[in-house]
């Protein structure tokens, strides 16, 4: 695993799984979205909205308790939106083993206090590299 930062860090519990005991992609997909909608919000400095999730893949499972780490980063760059990657990994709860559960692309649309599209500011996202 490479040294970065987690955008979202979050434990797996019971209330997470399927009814099969593993758990839930949708909930995988959730966290995904919060931690892309978070990287979306602080580099546009505004509000972002979903308008899109592609690319899907489910590599790997996780357990109840395990640790899932959220990785961030800005794909692309439109006039009014950001794409975003999102790649989830699991840790086991009581050691170090990691694993790929989880990757997906987010496109946000950045709004403005009309709730209108409003332009990505691009000497912004460059300030913030």
């Amino acid at each position: 695993m490479t040294d970065r930062s987690p955008v979202i860090r979050v434990t797996a519990m019971p209330a997470d799984t399927n009814p099969y005991g593993g758990v839930f992609g949708g909930w995988l997909m959730s966290q995904m979205a919060l931690g892309a909608g978070s990287l979306a919000s602080r580099e546009g400095q505004g509000k972002a909205v979903v308008v899109s999730a592609t690319d899907f893949a489910f590599p790997g499972a996780m357990q109840v308790g395990d640790e899932l780490s959220v990785y961030c980063e800005i794909a692309a760059t439109g006039n009014t939106s950001l794409t975003i990657t999102a790649e989830a990994i699991a840790r086991t709860r009581n050691g170090e083993a990691e694993t790929k559960v989880a990757q997906g692309t987010f496109k946000f649309v950045l709004l403005d206090e009309d709730n209108r599209p409003r332009a990505v500011d691009a000497a912004a996202l460059s300030a913030n590299d």
